[in-house]
């Protein structure tokens, strides 16, 4: 069952409107509906909070601000990691961002509590906020670490003599704007009271860090807060912690003894979720003049809230891309009283591949070389700074077969040079690298009398496929079809994970899957071998084979149901595991990376600088592919993001208050159908026997790596204008473009 194009196991419940998500539980009841209000200034303090005209509209039953609201847990209370750490709100009159809760209003109807939310009137002191990342680079400081707890600066060599004894340099800055994830289902959650037990439906990545977060904050056990999460509307990062509607309707249900439900507006998700940060990245190549770079550095500085600290690794992309003998990396953090950063899809990955593979490409066109060769002609033997081997990697086959199945052959050589009517035409291109990450994760694998299996962990399904997965694995290691197996996820009551996140799920779970059905074989067999009433009794169990439902040894089988019956009526279950990255040796002595080659051509108007995707493809190596009919889904998914990161997706910020200014999708653009007409990934055979037992490796979000400088590329191809201040727009392109006869 591994590696077939299974359809989602899910997908007729989705269909048919039966997979419930958090937002639409009504198991508890009729819920009172809870509605956030926030500040309406960006630093400075409450001065005076009056509540009184809402307190007596129709259908409130509270509002809570920080004057009345439960004492709760510390963010600096020990916590193994960020996603797990207490999340207090309304604990003060201070204001720290533009939109920060200072209050919620809970009503018989939502409604009611959207209308008694503006009528209450808040007083505020403004505080002298900064808000201008430009103005206030000069204070960016040195954090310890930065996200993932990677290293916050690498050098390797001499890089200053390397790169001035270069004959051939690039010394560029490239700048990335306020990102947003954004998924479908905003963030939601109704918390149900049972005694001194809180069920909590919440749309969250990471079940175990939800669980532990809101205890943390409520200051419970965590073993009376139990987390519901079995379907989630997308997350891409911006719900691997829970935000404040989640404590907010933890706190209110406590208190009223009723179950409440709060979600967030699409306006609030830009103020009280997180976004990936701001930055201005130099990037400096020095190279030979056949295209061998001696010398790379990679220097970002990005936005932070001063108080909770957060260090996209935005300069590691770089350590393990190309090879070169001088090397460096470093990021730096600019304190500004917005909301905090937080991992938006590929965090790291997906802006410094923006700006190190635009800086390829302009080395290419200052070598007059073609962009595929230089990146080939740079490909490294060993990680070039940890100076371990790679695990498995295939780059240079992704960038042959990317050019050959897109006519790379056929790019317009001089820039401006191709021109269909109205239309200049450009052709660009990029490498990819995402690093492959372990967590632990923990399944259970029951099977039952009847011959059935029951899969469980608190692993959470973003839409991107993880039942489906999961059947595949219990089916092919018990040797079942896959309807006799039934996948149950996003309890807090299964066997805990890490959920999904960091392209880490599918993998981890499917691994920690695979081995607990190792075990159940183990303990069949052992039983069969040692039952004279089994035809398998004393036949060697190395040859056994599970198919069809059955075990077969040789020519001789029994049905997988006649077994548990006779040997373990009431079910047989085992459980698998997979240890942190940490504990696993083959992280330390190999680099363990996934790979693609994003090609896309581009049409600009030559009147207008309209830019129009006209194709984009991209070919992956990922390891083993557990299904590919997902597999490419989620690529394709990642591709389309990067086409909007490098033509559309931009928030901005009033410098004068730090709001910001386009808080919708009207204003916040990202991609439609319009606007993606033709888009392929193709993924190369493989297998990396380092990276786990299946082989497999994430591909969430791979697909987003490179793929905006691919599509800047191309721009510059079709009109000889170079955007270093993503998103690429019509605005910056226009003053540039070459006039054409018409």
């Amino acid at each position: 069952m591994i590696g077939r194009a299974l359809n989602r196991v899910d997908g007729p419940s989705k269909v048919t409107g039966r997979a419930t998500y958090a937002y639409e539980q009504w198991e508890a009841g009729a819920p009172l509906y809870g509605v956030v209000v926030g500040a309406t200034i960006g630093k400075g303090r409450i001065t005076r909070i009056d509540t009184a005209s809402a307190e007596r509209a129709p259908g409130v039953r509270m509002v809570m601000t920080h004057l009345n609201a439960p004492a709760q847990g510390s963010r600096d209370a020990p916590a193994p990691f960020e996603f797990w750490r207490a999340q207090p709100v309304l604990t003060g009159p201070d204001v720290h961002h533009h939109g920060e809760a200072v209050a919620l209003v809970v009503a018989t109807a939502f409604e009611q509590a959207r209308a008694a939310a503006g009528l209450v009137h808040v007083d505020y002191a403004d505080g002298r906020g900064r808000f201008d990342f430009a103005a206030h680079q000069a204070e960016a400081y040195v954090p310890k670490e930065v996200n993932a707890g990677l290293p916050t600066d690498t050098a390797v060599g001499d890089f200053a003599a390397g790169f001035d004894s270069a004959p051939v340099k690039i010394d560029q800055r490239y700048t990335t704007p306020y990102e947003f994830s954004m998924p479908m289902e905003p963030h939601a959650c109704l918390a149900v009271p049972r005694g001194e037990d809180l069920v909590v439906h919440v749309s969250c990545q990471i079940v175990d860090a939800a669980r532990a977060s809101i205890a943390g904050t409520l200051g419970i056990d965590p073993a009376r807060v139990h987390i519901v999460s079995p379907f989630v509307g997308g997350g891409f990062g911006s719900k691997l912690g829970i935000h404040c509607e989640t404590v907010l309707a933890a706190l209110a249900a406590r208190a009223l003894r009723r179950p409440v439900k709060v979600a967030l507006t699409r306006q609030q998700v830009f103020q009280l979720v997180g976004m990936r940060p701001t930055s201005s990245q130099r990037v400096r190549l020095g190279a030979e003049r056949d295209g061998r770079l001696t010398a790379i550095a990679h220097d970002v500085t990005m936005h932070t809230n001063p108080a909770v600290e957060y260090a996209e690794q935005t300069a590691a992309t770089t350590r393990s891309l190309y090879a070169a003998p001088h090397r460096s990396t470093s990021h730096r953090l600019t304190p500004l009283d917005l909301p905090r950063g937080a991992d938006v899809r590929a965090p790291g990955e997906a802006p410094g591949l923006l700006a190190v593979e635009s800086a390829m490409d302009e080395l290419a066109d200052a070598l007059g070389m073609d962009p595929v060769e230089l990146r080939i002609r740079n490909e490294p033997a060993v990680d070039p700074e940890r100076g371990v081997p790679y695990s498995d990697r295939h780059l240079v086959e992704c960038l042959r077969e990317g050019a050959r199945r897109f006519g790379w052959e056929h790019r317009p050589a001089a820039v401006a040079s191709a021109r269909e009517g109205r239309w200049l035409i450009g052709h660009g291109m990029s490498a990819a690298i995402r690093g492959h990450f372990q967590t632990p994760t923990a399944v259970r694998v029951r099977l039952d009398a009847d011959g059935t299996a029951v899969v469980r962990t608190d692993m959470t399904d973003l839409g991107t496929g993880t039942y489906t997965i999961l059947t595949q694995v219990a089916a092919d290691g018990l040797g079942l079809p896959p309807e006799r197996v039934r996948t149950e996820l996003g309890r807090s009551e299964f066997p805990r994970s890490w959920g999904s996140g960091g392209s880490w799920g599918a993998t981890n779970s499917g691994t920690a899957t695979d081995r607990a059905c190792a075990a159940l074989r183990a303990k069949l067999l052992d039983a069969a071998r040692a039952d004279a009433r089994s035809p398998l009794y004393g036949l060697d169990p190395a040859d056994a084979l599970f198919a069809e439902g059955r075990v077969r040894v040789g020519g001789v089988s029994e049905a997988l149901s006649d077994l548990v019956l006779r040997h373990h009526p009431e079910g047989l279950e085992a459980v698998g595991a997979t240890p942190f990255m940490g504990d696993d040796p083959n992280y330390t002595a190999y680099s363990i990376h996934t790979y693609g080659a994003h090609f896309a051509e581009v049409g600009v108007d030559a009147d207008t600088a309209e830019i129009r995707l006209r194709r984009m493809l991209g070919v992956f190596s990922v390891g083993r592919v557990l299904n590919p009919k997902t597999a490419r889904s989620q690529l394709i998914g990642g591709m389309i993001w990067g086409v909007g990161a490098a033509l559309e997706e931009e928030a901005v910020v009033d410098p004068r208050t730090g709001a910001f200014v386009g808080r919708d999708l009207a204003h916040y653009l990202v991609p439609v159908h319009a606007d993606i007409p033709d888009v392929d990934a193709v993924i190369l055979d493989g297998y990396d026997a380092k990276a786990n037992a299946l082989g497999a490796k994430g591909v969430g979000e791979l697909g987003i790596c490179g793929a905006g400088a691919a599509v800047a590329n191309a721009v510059y191809n079709a009109t000889g204008v170079r955007v270093r201040d993503f998103p690429v727009t019509l605005e910056k392109v226009l003053p540039g473009l070459p006039l054409l006869d018409s």
